[in-house]
């Protein structure tokens, strides 16, 4: 990457989505990658990630932006027109009512924050049927990845953790999480350095927090006088999840990083 010139957390995310989409075999020639932007930091980061990344691999590949308002506010997703546009990524954007009917009666059993998810994935599956995508990347980071495990453990009672390469349908599409290696801390700086234009989410149920963040609460007060406990944690899952997908027989090539 001697060509492209990155501070230290752009840097750290262009390598580290590289060491796990090289090392788990995550794209091949000619893959369609639909990326699911949100308008948050870690989708605007994973998108530009992608696109740095299609100057880097030795093959090509297409990224598609697909973007599925809830309906909270039908503007808000204005800052990623002129963006896509400006660096020739295709994009599909649309507004929805998947947001009020998640905090309506018809949503009975669920919270709202579950059920206009489970929406917006089902609108992304479909988007990427339409548009013929043989991928379709999410954001999810290395906090994202100890969450969901502590989750798994405290509330099912089970070790499972989060997969950075999932078939779908089949094998008809890939699931994949480019940026699972990655700390938010590092998407968070850079964000800022690339001047991304993130938008707040409008949901009203935004401030209340969710269980995710309060188990990353949980993480951070048992790792507040040991420094080195949260760094060791998200070492050990990023190595666990990571060596799933090798022992498997995913690993398509060594893990060094790319020059």
């Amino acid at each position: 990457m001697s060509r492209l010139s990155f501070n230290y957390a752009q840097e750290r995310c262009v390598r580290l989505a590289g060491k796990a989409m090289q090392s788990t075999d995550m794209i091949y020639p000619g893959a369609r990658i639909g990326v699911a932007v949100s308008g948050g930091v870690d989708s605007w980061v994973l998108l530009q990630v992608l696109k740095i990344r299609q100057r880097i691999v030795p093959f090509h590949f297409d990224i598609m932006a697909l973007h599925v308002n809830p309906g909270f506010d039908v503007t808000s997703h204005a800052p990623l027109l002129p963006w896509v546009q400006a660096n020739g990524v295709a994009a599909h954007v649309e507004v929805t009512d998947h947001g009020p009917r998640g905090h309506s009666p018809e949503n009975r059993n669920r919270s709202a924050c579950f059920y206009c998810a489970m929406l917006r994935r089902k609108r992304l599956f479909g988007l990427c049927t339409h548009y013929g995508l043989t991928h379709l990347a999410f954001g999810h980071n290395a906090d994202d990845l100890v969450s969901t495990f502590f989750m798994n453990m405290f509330q099912g009672g089970r070790v499972d953790g989060m997969s950075m390469k999932e078939p779908f349908f089949g094998g008809a599409l890939m699931v994949i999480r480019p940026l699972m290696l990655v700390e938010k801390k590092l998407i968070i700086k850079a964000a800022k350095t690339w001047e991304l234009p993130v938008w707040s989410n409008p949901c009203p149920s935004a401030m209340n927090g969710t269980r995710r963040s309060s188990v990353l609460e949980d993480v951070e007060n048992l790792c507040r006088e040991h420094k080195e406990r949260k760094k060791n944690i998200f070492n050990a899952l990023c190595r666990w999840q990571h060596g799933l997908h090798l022992a498997a027989g995913k690993q398509a090539g060594p893990e060094a990083e790319e020059e």
